[in-house]
């Protein structure tokens, strides 16, 4: 369970910008992101749902931030369980990618379809994901419509076979070649 929380833009405060919504977006679009699905299990039950706004913040100790919006049916499933499982996506997760990014599609629906594995916490992660991230929340910060969770990771994953990963940018799918060493 995440033990520190703060409101940076309380929605009662929160002022409208200067910016607007569409233009924000239609920027936005043009930041290239990774494509990931977050994944939670415990007593609020299973969900998951695929995001690009997920970034590393520290290697020490190992912690990453992932952006939810507060709106989303699986949001609080997130919080009361406090644990997330991240699997970063390759090109053949393409379908995959969509089918957790849908809101008509049901959790159970969702989590049928891949390879599925259990992580330390509990978290569902794909098993041929380009890596995987288990994590447990550590702190939640509220920012305008969404919450961001920050999430210390408990265990990594990768795949030796990956050729590429799956990006998202100008609202479509890339693929991004991985570099070995």
């Amino acid at each position: 369970m995440p033990h520190n929380t703060a409101t940076l833009f309380p929605p009662a405060t929160f002022e409208t910008p200067a910016v607007s919504q569409e233009l924000f977006r239609e920027a936005m679009s043009l930041l290239g992101a990774p494509v990931v699905l977050v994944t939670t299990d415990g007593p609020a039950g299973r969900q998951g749902l695929t995001v690009s706004a997920i970034s590393s913040v520290s290697d020490a100790p190992p912690t990453v931030l992932v952006c939810l919006n507060r709106s989303n049916r699986s949001h609080q499933a997130f919080l009361k369980n406090g644990v997330i499982g991240i699997s970063v996506l390759s090109p053949t997760h393409h379908d995959l990618a969509r089918v957790f990014a849908s809101r008509s599609v049901e959790p159970d629906e969702k989590f049928a379809q891949g390879d599925w594995v259990l992580g330390e916490t509990g978290s569902a992660l794909l098993s041929d994901a380009l890596v995987t991230l288990d994590c447990e929340i550590d702190a939640t910060h509220s920012a305008g419509t969404h919450d961001v969770l920050f999430c210390a990771v408990k265990s990594i994953s990768t795949s030796a076979d990956a050729e590429h990963g799956l990006a998202w940018f100008s609202r479509d799918f890339h693929h991004l070649p991985v570099k070995r060493a």
